[in-house]
């Protein structure tokens, strides 16, 4: 159950990878993932992916079987080479180049290349990522051009055939409350709704209809925004 029936999915425990867990549960036989710790001000999106991974086999058996390893990597060097907003306590604020300075430089880049690496050992063709460039805060390495070139390069320079999937590059976040509906139904929204973590600022103290959060950081405000458009389209379907 390797080879080209596996995948590793890049996930943090946010709704955008545990939508792709999802997605790449219900295509591949084989299923890892893999995290990275890289000293995060939203630290606590680490201690929701291990739970996650525990309740979603349960909303689906055929998942409970695929679900395979979990890989937690140490990144702090990405603390120690740049300061950002998502490795310090600095306020969340626009640089001068007009990007946001959550913007951690090489983040996405360094992620694959290390999960290219251990998907050649474990003999898993397929990556799977959380990335787009419809719904997000700008970033470069976000962008569909970035990660096609990319898939390009980590198969020069490994000299393998693996494939980078990026399902929700061209959603929307209420289109990816949709997808979620689609893979695994209310059950599976519920899940991603309460039992992950988007904000920025790291903030888990109070549950919003959308899920937790500071409610103001970009990443909160995109989760909303995406929350409120799904259950309005949601409620007019029904």
């Amino acid at each position: 159950m390797t080879g080209d029936t596996g995948a590793l999915v890049l996930f943090s425990g946010g709704q955008d990878s545990a939508t792709c867990l999802a997605w790449a549960l219900d295509r591949f036989e084989n299923v890892e993932t893999i995290g990275f710790d890289y000293g995060q001000r939203h630290h606590v999106e680490l201690e929701c992916r291990h739970d996650f991974r525990a309740r979603v086999v349960d909303l689906n058996a055929a998942w409970a079987a695929r679900l395979g390893t979990d890989h937690i990597l140490d990144l702090s060097v990405l603390g120690q080479v740049g300061e950002t907003a998502l490795t310090s306590d600095a306020e969340i604020a626009l640089r001068a180049d007009g990007l946001p300075n959550t913007f951690v430089p090489g983040r996405n880049l360094l992620f694959f290349t290390l999960a290219a690496a251990l998907a050649s050992r474990r003999e898993l063709r397929h990556l799977i990522g959380g990335m787009c460039e419809t719904d997000y805060s700008g970033y470069p390495d976000c962008r569909d051009d970035t990660l096609k070139s990319l898939q390009v390069t980590l198969n020069l320079g490994m000299g393998s055939r693996s494939v980078v999937h990026t399902p929700l590059m061209w959603l929307d976040k209420a289109q990816t409350w949709r997808l979620a509906a689609s893979l695994g139904g209310g059950g599976l929204v519920e899940l991603i709704r309460t039992g992950t973590h988007t904000c920025y600022r790291g903030v888990h103290d109070a549950l919003h209809s959308w899920g937790y959060g500071c409610s103001d950081c970009p990443a909160c405000e995109l989760r909303q925004r995406g929350w409120e458009t799904f259950i309005s389209v949601e409620k007019y379907l029904t």
